[in-house]
């Protein structure tokens, strides 16, 4: 078993159409747990994910791709250490 983390930032139309909650959903079907927030810039939103590496990589593959009504124009994914935080994945304020 292994366990990934990773913090991402996602560009373009990612705020009022609903991302986070799309978001949310899928990482929660995936057994993963964070968070996922609007960033103050109007135009990416951020999230951190952990959990079982192949669930790890297909959150990864779902936000390039985004929710209906989003537009990925790129993302940044940075590994981080795990922390063995398993709470559910939840929205950010």
């Amino acid at each position: 078993m292994s366990i990934k983390r990773a913090k991402i930032i996602v560009h373009g139309t990612v705020q009022g159409v609903f991302f986070r909650d799309y978001a949310k959903a899928e990482a929660l079907k995936l057994g993963l747990s964070g968070w996922v927030k609007n960033l103050k810039k109007g135009k990416s939103v951020e999230t951190v994910i952990e959990g079982e590496y192949n669930e790890v990589v297909q959150m990864i593959k779902w936000l390039k791709k985004g929710s209906p009504g989003s537009v990925v124009t790129s993302i940044e994914v940075k590994e981080e250490r795990p922390t063995g935080d398993a709470a559910a994945f939840n929205i950010r304020f």
